[in-house]
């Protein structure tokens, strides 16, 4: 078990971590393990535990965040009579299977690989925030049939490569099928539940070589209690700086710095 001047700056580390990614999700609508992933991989590889399967562990303590923070996120929108319902129960069934498949194929995967699917579809995330325009349409509403069927399995599994709520894939996909950005991005905090609740369920059950501490399957119970305890205080905060601010020209500014990161995960990957 590591002493107290080893798990002193872990829990400083979480916490700075969890305030960020809280404001960040507030702020911008991004879901707040795009950052953590990153972030708890240089945290755990900085303790010495950067083992061939340590990704799943970052994968899985996000996610953990996730069902907590998704639910709370949903609750608020539904209030605000904001979630689309019809939208959300068509779609979850295919996404929480897409989820269940992700799970089983991180569980195969190495760290490199996982690394570098990360580092691609950040990277595609980044420009698409960079560039991405609200006028661009591939319909009037979201589809159904076999069209959801493609899309939301789709939505889960990609989610879970990354440990991600969905939100990233889910609101670009609402909006060009003419769903408002609003509706769009509480719709998508219901995806996350989706995709977070049966992944970790999971993953509890992921056995992971030496993982650091306190790690039940794949989740990091100490990771999870810190990040989770900072960003429902944070996100907030968040949230109210983005009713005063203009959030075109800080999306532009996190998608250079999502890129960066991206950049940086290949690289290593690579190495």
């Amino acid at each position: 078990m590591p002493d107290l001047a080893t798990l002193a700056p872990m829990i400083a580390t979480l916490m700075a971590v969890g305030a960020v990614a809280g404001v960040l999700a507030g702020l911008l609508g991004v879901g707040g393990g795009i950052v953590l992933v990153p972030a708890f991989f240089w945290l755990f590889s900085a303790m010495g535990y950067g083992s061939d399967h340590v990704m799943q562990v970052c994968l899985a303590t996000s996610l953990a965040t996730i069902v907590v923070t998704s639910a709370r996120s949903v609750a608020a929108h539904h209030r605000k009579g904001a979630v689309l319902w019809p939208i959300l129960r068509g779609y979850a069934p295919g996404i929480a299977l897409g989820a269940l498949v992700g799970v089983v194929v991180v569980a195969g995967l190495s760290t490199r690989t996982l690394q570098a699917i990360f580092g691609g579809l950040a990277f595609l995330i980044a420009l698409y925030m960079a560039f991405g325009r609200a006028d661009w349409r591939l319909g009037n509403q979201m589809p159904g049939g076999a069209a959801r069927w493609s899309f939301a399995p789709l939505i889960g599994f990609l989610s879970v490569l990354m440990g991600i709520g969905g939100g990233s894939f889910a609101v670009p996909l609402m909006t060009l099928y003419g769903t408002p950005i609003h509706r769009a991005v509480a719709t998508a905090a219901g995806f996350g539940i989706a995709i977070a609740a049966p992944a970790v369920a999971a993953f509890l059950f992921v056995p992971v070589a030496a993982a650091p501490p306190f790690t039940l399957g794949a989740v990091n119970i100490p990771a999870f209690l810190i990040v989770i305890s900072m960003t429902l205080i944070t996100a907030p905060w968040g949230a109210a700086l983005a009713h005063r601010l203009d959030p075109k020209p800080l999306k532009r500014i996190f998608a250079l710095f999502l890129a960066v990161v991206a950049l940086n995960m290949l690289r290593k990957a690579l190495l």
